[in-house]
Formats: structure tokens, sequence, C-alpha cells
């Protein structure tokens, strides 16, 4: 089954168990038609890609893209080494590229599930994007418009305007790109001089603004994330510069940062401005921002915050180099202890002195400081795709996920579940968070409802004993990532692949030394199966686990997960068996997610509901026994 936008909703999410009938795939034209078509044929010139080469002098960069597949980073390198972070992404339409040869030419089912710049770049729609924009720009810049894109690139679009392309084609010249100019994102950012009202926070607590064209853009990182250099007045060339330790010449280096920064769900960013502004600081967790990134909007006149800046810690997180260290045979456990306590003690702190919860605990978050220490990031409190988190955490986020159905689907009702269905969860999920409506489809920060400062409905209905086991229950699955050496704890998620795939499911156990083995499943307790035990992405396709799926599994260099045998065999699974297998699943899942919140309701009104369920370890209890566990082992 092809692993595309209408998997999430068919196979990925909860709304696949309402899904009316599975549908029997479509056949595909007759191959002897269609070769004998002059229309259709390779042989025809309008159906060939003429190159996919990059241009000699490229004037664009592709650093990335999120979206599946449907949002690219690209930089205009015509622009020098000054180009501001005004974050004008290319963007394709979902329904870009129907044909599948087209598809095919140009990887857009891998561009779905790739992030990581190496392996997108190398992607054929990245290349085509290219090609395109510098054809576009070159023509562009003739004549009377000459000028249009130093313009693009001032003061007089709104941050986050997009690059449009309506079209997708095999000639590029026939692809038509617009730029649509965002003033309803810029409408949705705060004013930098009522920001502190806004956050409850001190005016003159916040730190120092800084220009957004003082800052100058090294590379996108991820959708949020960009390495910038910033201007310093007082430096002769410009430039902020640092004193380089790491040679001990006590040379002056470039010092770079990262700039935090949102497209879109700007409600998020100043949920996590806050939240780093008003925690005390700890050291495996991200430092106060620095300064507050401002550009003037021209619909408004205000000095709109468009993001922060913080430290830029270059040595990477766990996410890559635990697979390499096991890969070459180097995780030292003195290593692997040091970190699982550092990122235990960070947790303890940001529950305890931050007075919050944090519900996106995965290794991307995780970065290493030169001294090799865990550093923590991402405080938006979004929280993580459903099987990520813990069981009690997955129930609510179901039950959402099928409440806000009919809210979210642009008024598709082909498309929605029911509204008898979608109407009984929102029932169910009122009697838990009555405002979780208001919180769901709240676009602007300063529109919360009263008294909240985080939008996750599912951990907005737990307690606090509860939040804790349930951070709890995500260390215990990244204790296991540690220990075991992995990039994450399920083979070839749907929804993202990496370099380095992870070789092993959890929660099974290889390396973890025994008596830490029995705290990773103390810590999770209550885990429920997974979806993709039963269904798993190989390539770019969702195809039904197999027996020999469970061993013999290796990686291609671009990080595609395959089996041993002949990749033939690979495409005998039928897409009607996937869907129905997900339906059946997510049916099961769903009525036990019920279950349990109404167990739950029932026991909370009797006053006999125990907040800690599934007896999971306290975050003290999980540090105290590392901590022991490490004086035993290594002394």
């Amino acid at each position: 089954m092809k692993l595309t936008s209408a998997s999430i909703r068919n196979v990925i999410h909860p709304t696949a168990a309402f899904l009316p009938s599975v549908p029997k795939p479509s056949s595909p034209p007759s191959t002897e038609l269609e070769s004998q078509s002059w229309l259709h044929s390779q042989l025809n010139p309008k159906n060939r890609i003429d190159s996919l080469e990059l241009p000699e002098n490229p004037l664009w960069r592709i650093d990335g893209c999120t979206g599946q597949g449907t949002q690219f980073y690209a930089l205009p390198l015509f622009l020098g080494n000054h180009i501001p972070p005004l974050r004008f992404d290319v963007f394709l339409p979902q329904e870009a590229g129907s044909c599948q040869r087209l598809r095919d030419l140009l990887d857009l089912d891998a561009a779905f599930h790739t992030k990581d710049p190496v392996r997108v770049q190398r992607l054929g729609i990245s290349r085509h994007i290219l090609r395109t924009l510098q054809a576009w720009t070159q023509s562009s810049q003739q004549g009377d418009n000459k000028h249009g894109f130093a313009d693009m690139y001032s003061r007089n679009l709104p941050f986050g305007s997009r690059i449009i392309f309506e079209n997708l084609e095999f000639d590029i010249r026939n692809i038509k790109i617009t730029i649509a100019q965002m003033f309803h994102l810029e409408g949705q950012l705060l004013g930098h001089s009522k920001l502190g009202a806004q956050l409850g926070l001190p005016q003159d607590n916040l730190p120092e603004p800084i220009d957004i064209f003082r800052l100058h853009v090294v590379r996108q990182l991820t959708e949020s994330v960009c390495l910038v250099r910033m201007e310093d007045a007082d430096n002769e060339n410009g430039i902020a510069m640092a004193t380089d330790a790491a040679n001990g010449t006590g040379a002056k280096k470039e010092k770079l940062w990262i700039l935090k920064a949102l497209t879109s769900g700007t409600k998020y960013l100043y949920t996590e401005l806050r939240n780093l502004l008003q925690m005390p600081p700890h050291p495996h967790v991200i430092s106060r921002p620095v300064h507050l990134v401002v550009k003037q909007c021209q619909f408004g006149g205000k000095n709109a915050v468009v993001g922060f800046i913080i430290p830029y810690h270059p040595d990477g997180g766990l996410r890559d180099t635990l697979p390499l260290l096991r890969i070459h045979g180097q995780p030292a456990l003195k290593d692997q202890l040091k970190w699982a306590i550092q990122l235990a003690q960070g947790l303890l702190h940001i529950n305890d002195k931050g007075q919050m919860y944090y519900p996106d605990l995965r290794l991307d978050n995780i970065l290493l400081s030169e001294a090799g220490d865990i550093v923590m990031v991402d405080f938006e409190q979004r929280g993580l795709w459903c099987e990520f988190g813990a069981p009690e955490v997955n129930a609510l986020d179901y039950v959402r996920i099928l409440a806000s159905d009919s809210l979210l689907q642009d008024n598709d009702l082909g498309r929605s579940i029911p509204d008898d269905i979608a109407g009984r969860y929102a029932a169910l999920l009122t009697r838990e968070l009555p405002d979780w409506e208001a919180l769901e489809t709240c676009e602007n920060y300063s529109q919360r409802p009263e008294g909240y400062t985080s939008f996750n409905v599912a951990w907005l209905c737990l307690s606090k004993v509860e939040q804790e086991a349930a951070v709890v229950y995500m260390l215990g699955r990244l204790l296991w990532c540690i220990f075991e050496g992995q990039s994450g704890p399920d083979k070839a998620a749907s929804w993202q692949s990496y370099a380095r795939e992870p070789d092993l499911q959890f929660p099974v156990m290889r390396h973890t030394p025994a008596e830490l083995r029995d705290l990773v499943d103390e810590c999770t307790r209550g885990r429920r199966g997974v979806l993709s035990s039963l269904i798993t992405r190989r390539g770019s396709k969702l195809v039904l686990m197999r027996e020999k799926d469970t061993h013999q599994v290796s990686c291609l260099p671009d990080g595609t997960v395959t089996d041993e045998e002949e990749e033939e065999e690979e495409e005998e699974e039928e897409e009607e068996k996937v869907l129905q297998v997900a339906k059946n699943w997510w049916t099961t899942e769903v009525k036990a997610a019920e279950d349990f919140l109404q167990m739950r309701h029932e026991m909370k009104e009797r006053g006999e509901w125990n907040e800690n369920y599934f007896d999971r370890p306290s975050l003290k209890e999980v540090i105290n026994r590392l901590e022991d566990f490490q004086k035993r082992s290594l002394h």
C-alpha cells in the first residue's frame, strides 16, 4: 500500500476504525494499452523529465522537507551569506504528482517519510524543485522584474510567506509558481510591547529583542529550528565571534545560534517561550533564550515576536549517536548510565521545579553538549505520535482525534467519521476537559481559554501524579533506546525514516543489563501492543508484518529497511488486507480506550481511583535505582 496522506486516516490514526468499508484497491491501467498510446508513452518527450542534474551554479538549496513531503526548506543562495530567516518555503499541493510515473521519477513517495537533509537532497523531487526555481529565478530577474527577488527578501513580505508550486509537470517550464503572502500568520504573532502581559511574565524580565534582518541563515535544520549567524554591531566584520577553546589557541571563531520559529501553530511557540522563561535553570535542560527575534509587520504595524534565540549544540543528539556507537561496537556502559541518569534528573527538574509536564520525550529532543552531557530541548508541549505515548495518554488522544475529526476536515464530509460517532467521543472528552474544543481549535495564543498556558488536551486531562507516571512510561522506552543503542523504539516507523533505522523492536532486549531490564519493564507497565507489530513500512509502502520481519532485517545505505529475501516478494501484500488489519486493530484499541476512560471516571466518582494506576516507579525512584546500579557496576 502506497504511503500517502490518506494512509494517516485509513491506517495510522484511530479514524481507521470507522472506515465505512475497506475499499478494494483500484486496478492499475492496462500496461499494454498505455504502451500503445503515444499520449502516455515514455518515448513521448512530453512524458520525460529532461534532467535531474543539479544546476552548475545553483541559485537555491534545499535543506530538508516536512508536511508528508509537501513542504521543502528552500534557501536563496543568490543572496550570498546574508539570507534572513524569513522562512519562505516551497509548498506542493497534496494532489501534486497524481501521475504515478511522475511520482516514481521524483521519489515523491519517499519524500513522505524522509526528513534528514542528506537523503532529502538526493530525492528526485528536491532536484526537480531546484531546477524549477533556477529557471523561475533567471526568468524573473530579466526585464522589469529584475529587482523582484531582492524585494521578496526585504521587509515587504510577511514572515512565513510561501512559494507555491500550483502543479507538478515533467517539463519544469510548465510548472506555475505563485507567492502566497501569509498575512494571516503575522496576524497570529504577538507584539513585543505586550508580550510580557500575554505570557504572564514581567516585561522587563524578557530577553532583549533582535531584528530578524540581523540574523543570517546557515542551515534550516528542521521545520522549526534554523542555524543562524548573528550580527554584532561591536565587531568590525559585523558577525558575532567566540573564543575557540577546542583547539587551545584562544583564536576567534564564528559563533552560531539556533533560531526557534514556527510557520504554523504559533501558539506552541509562545507556550515554549513561556516555559523556558519561567523554569529555573538546570544543566540538562536547554538554557533560557538569549534574544527574542522580532519583525516589523506591514499589516497592523506591530513589532511581532517571530521566534527566539537559544544556544547551538553542534555535537548532535542521541538519535544519531546511539546507533553509530552500536554499529561500531563502541557503546560504553558508563556513558549510557550517565545519559540515563542525566535524562531522569532533567525530567525531575521539569516536573518539580518547572511545575510542568513534558510530553515531547523522544531521542530527537535530547542533544549532547561539548562535554558529552544531556541537554533536553523542545518545550512546546505538543506531545508525541500516538504509539510513542503512555497507554493512558493514548486513550485520551484517540478520543481527541475522533472527537475533533469533523472540526478539522475543512468541510470535506466524505472524509469525516459519522457525526453521531464524533459526537459520542466529543461528549466523553467534554466530561474529562470541558474546554477541550476551544483549546483544539484556537489558533492564537492570546485567544486561549482563561486559566490555560498550554494546549495539549490529553495531558491536561491528567492530574499531576498521572502526568509524572506518563513521563516515566516514556522514560522507560528511552532507557531501552539508550541501552540497546537504537534510534527509536519502533522499526520502520511509518511517518519518518532515519538514516540509521532501528534493528530491534521494543520491548525485545539484547544488550540492556539484566537488572535494568526489570526497571524498563516497570517503567512501561500497562503497555499495549502497537500497530507497527502488524503493519510496517518497507521502503515507501505499508505492508503486513510477516514472521520473517521479526528477524533478518537490514538497512540499505539510504536508511530504507529491507528484508534479506528477494524484494519481489515484498510487493505481494495487498492494500485491502492492510486496510482490514488496520481497521480491526483500531476497533479493538478504540474500544479498550473507551473502557479504560469509563473505568477511570467511575472509580474517580467513587473516590477509589489510584492516580498511579499502573504502579510505575516515580522519577526519584528511577534515579535512585540507576545511581545504585552505577555505583555497583562501575566501582
